[in-house]
């Protein structure tokens, strides 16, 4: 809850026309937006508490700070993730939205196939090899997917669920500015991820951040049937914990996530 856009009118304010090479300067930062998001969010510690009559989870060490992030991390979401997601599901067609989500998959679909042999699923690497060279060629760079006709099973395993597997203990639970749930594992794993994925190993910025921003929506229109749900608990930073805790120790001792958290959503 799996980048951020600031929109200026076309007049510019009075401030920004007198210092446009310093505005120029600032815009060209690298992961200068990460490390606003990132500020502004450990600038908010302090303002989360506990909910009265909730003991502390031990999973989670850093709760206050974690509850602060994701105060952040909704107040960003109903702001610009939510309304795009929303208009993304409203003006897109259900084929169209299925082919692009497809064609994401196919790009990251390299790190399952590494984390096969890491994990020493050998027939599954077998398959899932088969399965990205159909989809590639046969189903036109991954838009459509052939394999799954063929019965060829698709996976998802990822670094972090490695380490599970190789006994590496989860960390504390943390909940990350714009990333959203995670643990000290699962960050690592992420990183290892990045390299083995199509996508990260991409150079150009602008083709970079066009596949992040994609991703990003993809992924938040698959969870918008959950929202009502999340919306309305007692506690809806316990609740996301929660089956956040379920879907990677499933994902660790089983093979799958929870379908309440992969089923894509129906058309509004």
């Amino acid at each position: 809850m799996r980048a951020m856009n600031l929109f200026w009118s076309t007049s510019e304010p009075p401030h920004l026309q007198a210092r446009p090479q310093r505005w120029s300067r600032a815009a060209r930062r690298p992961g200068a937006t990460w490390r606003a998001a990132l500020a502004l969010a450990c600038g908010l510690v302090g303002c989360a508490s506990l909910p009265q009559g909730r003991a502390p989870d031990p999973r989670d060490h850093l709760e206050r700070f974690n509850r602060s992030v994701y105060k952040f991390n909704t107040a960003l979401d109903r702001a610009i993730l939510r309304p795009v997601a929303r208009g993304y599901v409203k003006i897109t067609p259900r084929p169209v939205r299925a082919g692009i989500s497809n064609f994401l998959g196919n790009l990251e679909y390299t790190k399952t196939i590494a984390n096969d042999i890491f994990q020493a699923q050998f027939v599954d690497f077998g398959s899932d090899v088969a399965r990205l060279v159909i989809n590639t060629t046969v189903g036109i760079g991954g838009v459509f997917d052939p394999a799954t006709r063929f019965r060829l099973e698709k996976h998802e395993r990822d670094f972090g669920q490695t380490l599970g597997k190789w006994g590496v203990p989860t960390g504390p639970y943390l909940m990350l500015p714009i990333l959203g749930p995670s643990d000290v594992r699962d960050g690592l794993g992420f990183v290892a991820d990045r390299f083995m994925s199509v996508d990260g190993s991409i150079n150009d910025p602008v083709i970079a951040g066009s596949l992040t921003a994609a991703g990003r929506i993809d992924g938040r229109a698959k969870l918008m049937p959950f929202d009502k749900a999340i919306d309305t608990a007692y506690d809806p930073y316990a609740l996301v914990r929660s089956v956040w805790f379920q879907r990677r120790e499933h994902k660790v001792h089983g093979d799958s996530g929870f379908a309440v958290l992969t089923a894509a959503p129906d058309d509004e």
